[in-house]
């Protein structure tokens, strides 16, 4: 038991007090040098606290039920012949009079388009991400297919070179996957026995402006397995700390299970968070906006399937909630995220329009909320588009949020003002549709995207079809 308790606090005082070590982040802004561990009054890196198993929960249940249906709809996509849809390599499409080729749009051109099948796979895609290299400048995408994650290099946005396919770790395949980037490493996450794959991305370098003609098979650095993880549905992680954030898994009741990465191939378990249970998805943030109270904290914004859940997390044996707000409407609390100044989140509710009785709800539906008081959120706004699709994940960068809302596709909306609801085309500063073969409130087309590149470059995964590259192309009043 001594034995125990001295290794515990060993590890504790290194987490606190060791030389800071500097590594390179790539931040969703840009990649800079940075020390860590981070030394803040509060902060504190482990817990000594065991990681729960999931309990048998109301909320795991209504996600199992919604990933079935989902199962069930793709398979029938696939019986007509809709899934994959093998679309050849195109580039260069502008978007004149609303047409960029077959897709419809409106101030986004088409710079590339690459299919699953160039990616290495023949499996449905998912999640994307993107990484900058900070000795060379090249633009990586990655994107997540239900066996294999590829990465490409998108420096010629017109161009681009499919560097290698990293097959996952798991022994069977399913759509669900995510992938998030700290250090030039990628953490690459899955709803099977996969656990955390972690890849170093400099790996890369010596294919780039390289094709070849069939995917390059890469290998992993490391897989994290540690308290018993495999499945996850989600990764989310501050950079600004080394922390990862596994939410969604079969550990801490599904809640937040906290990983330490300062070492990128060495991730330790640090903590949980099962308080709220379930969690979808999560944004976690050195908090500088309006609220005093929690200046400099560490803080997740979490969207738990019923709940926006609001958790200081600075204290890894001491996590507490701050707040846990439900909305009327209140389907599936899907994701969200910040705006730039920490005032404001914009999220999205992932089966208001697939339930509703109401057929005018059936047009997507984006939830604005100010976060000026973290112990009181309050849901002040909507934007109600033109357009009948579900909503799935959503960024903002500057003073725009870019959706992915399954059939309809990329969309940008003007993110200030949120304080006004808004309708139809009222906000709405550009869309591309990635899928004219789906329409209505169906689970197909855009899964997500990355707007973060500092060339402008947009990154969309779409379901069927693969990678496309995109640019907005509005010239600003």
């Amino acid at each position: 038991m001594i034995k125990k308790f001295l290794a515990l606090l060993s590890v504790f005082l290194l987490g606190v007090n060791a030389e800071p070590q500097v590594h390179l982040t790539n931040t969703i802004h840009s990649w800079q040098e940075q020390q860590f561990p981070l030394s803040l009054p509060g902060h504190y890196r482990y817990s000594n606290e065991p990681c729960l198993q999931e309990a048998d929960i109301q909320s795991r249940m209504i996600t199992q039920h919604l990933s079935e249906e989902k199962e069930n709809h793709r398979a029938e996509t696939r019986k007509k012949g809709l899934s994959p849809i093998n679309k050849p390599y195109v580039s260069d499409l502008k978007c004149i009079n609303n047409k960029a080729g077959d897709y419809d749009c409106k101030n986004i051109d088409l710079l590339s388009f690459v299919p699953i099948s160039e990616l290495g796979s023949t499996r449905e895609a998912s999640d994307i991400w993107g990484w900058q290299d900070p000795k060379t400048g090249d633009e990586i995408a990655i994107i997540c297919m239900e066996d294999s994650t590829a990465f490409v290099q998108i420096t010629d946005p017109y161009n681009p070179v499919v560097l290698g396919n990293l097959k996952q770790s798991g022994s069977f395949n399913r759509i669900w996957a995510d992938v998030k980037v700290y250090a030039n490493h990628a953490y690459i996450i899955r709803e099977v026995d996969h656990g955390v794959q972690v890849f170093d991305l400099t790996k890369l370098r010596e294919f780039y402006n390289l094709p070849s003609v069939h995917a390059r098979q890469l290998t992993d650095d490391y897989v994290y397995r540690d308290q018993g993880i495999t499945s996850t549905h989600n990764i989310a992680i501050n950079e600004e700390t080394a922390f990862a954030y596994a939410v969604g898994t079969k550990t801490c009741r599904g809640g937040l299970h906290v990983i330490d990465i300062s070492e990128p191939k060495k991730p330790t378990f640090a903590g949980c968070f099962s308080d709220d249970n379930y969690v979808h998805d999560s944004q976690v943030v050195i908090y500088r906006g309006p609220d005093t109270k929690y200046f400099g904290r560490e803080i997740a914004f979490s969207f738990n399937e019923n709940t926006l859940t609001i958790v200081d997390v600075s204290d890894k044996s001491d996590m507490k909630m701050l707040s846990r707000t439900d909305y009327e409407r209140n389907f599936y609390v899907h994701q969200g995220w910040l705006t730039e100044d920490m005032k404001f989140i914009i999220s999205n509710d992932e089966l208001d329009e697939k339930y509703s009785s109401n057929e005018e709800e059936k047009y997507t539906r984006t939830l604005f909320w100010n976060v000026s008081n973290l112990e009181q959120p309050k849901l002040i706004a909507t934007h109600t588009a033109d357009v009948q699709s579900i909503d799935h994940n959503l960024y903002i960068k500057d003073d725009k949020a870019y959706l992915s809302n399954y059939v309809s596709g990329l969309r940008i909306l003007d993110s200030t003002n949120l304080n006004v609801s808004t309708n139809g085309t009222d906000r709405e500063l550009g869309y591309f549709d990635t899928s004219p073969e789906f329409s209505g409130v169906q689970f197909n087309g855009a899964w997500s995207n990355f707007p973060y590149f500092e060339t402008g470059s947009i990154i969309v995964s779409d379901i069927e079809k693969g990678l496309f590259v995109l640019r907005y192309n509005k010239t600003e009043d």
